[in-house]
């Protein structure tokens, strides 16, 4: 299962989304292999020019360094190996960057199996909130299950609670 985050133009926020679903983003968190095997190309194809000029320089400052300090191809291929690494693990982030500096709202997070099961998740609780009831008031979906304090067991890495048997 992959999760996922839903964004939305500023000037969707607090809006109902169903009028226009076309305008929603979703990012999966996680590995993207495309960004590993060609991270310029993945870059330019997602439009993240900050992204795209910072990898450029460090690419470029890498190679002038290695030159001056005489390094190996074999060395220089296996630095220029982790760069499409450290890419492909923060391209989600990357991604997600990008939408907040250009005034996009997160909505909600989303796990599911694809991007197109992640899309019915978010739209069946997205109806469920704002379906009307037979007496014209909105329903609210379901809490959240919350941990009961009453049942303090002691978990790996938690702190026991003071005075409590060790």
């Amino acid at each position: 299962m992959a999760v996922y985050t839903v964004h939305a133009p500023a000037s969707y926020y607090g809006t109902d989304v169903r009028t226009s679903p076309d305008q929603l983003v979703f990012v999966r968190d996680g590995f993207y292999v495309w960004a590993l095997v060609a991270p310029l190309i993945w870059l330019i194809w997602h439009r993240l020019w900050l992204a795209l000029l910072g990898y450029i320089a460090l690419s470029v400052g890498a190679e002038i360094l290695f030159t001056r300090l005489g390094v190996g191809g074999g060395a220089r291929l296996l630095i220029m190996a982790v760069f499409a690494l450290l890419v492909g693990l923060e391209a989600g982030s990357l991604r997600r960057w990008k939408l907040s500096r250009g005034k996009w709202r997160q909505l909600d997070v989303v796990v599911a199996d694809s991007e197109e099961g992640a899309e019915r998740r978010f739209f069946e609780r997205w109806n469920a909130k704002f379906s009307e009831s037979p007496r014209g008031n909105k329903v609210a979906p379901p809490p959240l299950p919350r941990a009961s304090i009453a049942n303090s067991q002691n978990v790996l890495g938690l702190f026991p609670e003071p005075g409590a048997p060790r």
